[in-house]
């Protein structure tokens, strides 16, 4: 690898990380309807798993519920087993045009709950970028060995490294902060 390369391919790899990181408590419910909690489920339609999002119109007609307008009429009892099938822990309302899905609101306990998994969730992140950062430095020293950097350029790269980690865990920590702040929002 280009040791030029080294700091950009490090610093996409942990923006790829801090996405993840979003991705990953996008799937927590905080007591409002969010539409990110429907990915990743799957429906069985006619024989083939296909994304619930590519079968219907998700939309968010109050702040706690969201409603599911498939596109073909004929996938509404495939999406709604599919929603039974999840573990998303809400059951689905099927009216026969539209499927509702109420998320009931959260008690102070489950919110402590819900805090204690997104530090969880922070701390796996952490841990993803600073593993980042050790296969980066261990590049560099490689970079050394091979004689294609001095160990003063070493030394700099583990800086720059350094501060790239640093922001990144910065970030995630923010990106968590918010997220226990909408979480604890009453």
């Amino acid at each position: 690898m280009a040791i030029d390369t080294l700091l950009k391919d490090t610093k996409e790899r942990m923006q790829k990380s801090e996405e993840a990181f979003t991705r990953t408590l996008g799937r927590i419910r905080a007591g409002v309807a969010n539409a990110s909690l429907l990915d990743g489920i799957t429906v069985e339609y006619y024989g083939v798993p296909t994304d619930l999002r590519q079968l219907a119109t998700v939309t968010i007609p109050e702040a706690r519920m969201l409603q599911i307008s498939p596109y073909d009429k004929s996938s509404l009892n495939d999406i709604d087993r599919a929603l039974q099938q999840s573990d998303l822990g809400i059951p689905p309302t099927n009216d026969g045009s539209v499927i509702r899905l109420i998320i009931p609101a959260l008690t102070q306990d489950r919110r402590k709950e819900l805090t204690k998994t997104v530090g969880k969730d922070l701390e796996e992140a952490k841990i993803a970028i600073r593993n980042i950062r050790r296969d980066a430095i261990d590049e560099a020293k490689k970079a050394e060995k091979n004689k294609e950097i001095t160990e003063d350029d070493v030394r700099t790269y583990e800086s720059d490294i350094q501060d790239l980690t640093n922001a990144s865990i910065k970030n995630v920590e923010a990106i968590a902060a918010e997220k226990e702040k909408e979480i604890m929002n009453v």
